[in-house]
């Protein structure tokens, strides 16, 4: 039980991660696109931040529930 929590966070997480990727590139596609008369851009960055955010929370949720184990450089 505790490996598919284990395989389920690290999903989770790379889940976060393409959500992150995307709404940057929707916001650089946006700011392109729209020259500046929008605020798909602005509105796609702010996702991203927000998402950022969640992804760290929930990696520090990871490490107090022992389901992450931090490690030192090279260890």
């Amino acid at each position: 039980a505790f490996a598919l929590l284990r395989v389920a966070m690290i999903l989770l997480i790379i889940a976060f991660l393409g959500l992150i990727l995307y709404n940057l590139g929707a916001g650089l596609y946006y700011m392109l696109a729209d020259r500046g008369t929008t605020k798909r851009t602005v509105n796609a960055l702010t996702r991203r931040i927000g998402f950022s955010v969640l992804l760290i929370v929930l990696v520090l949720i990871g490490i107090a529930t022992g389901v992450i184990k931090p490690h030192g450089v090279g260890g």
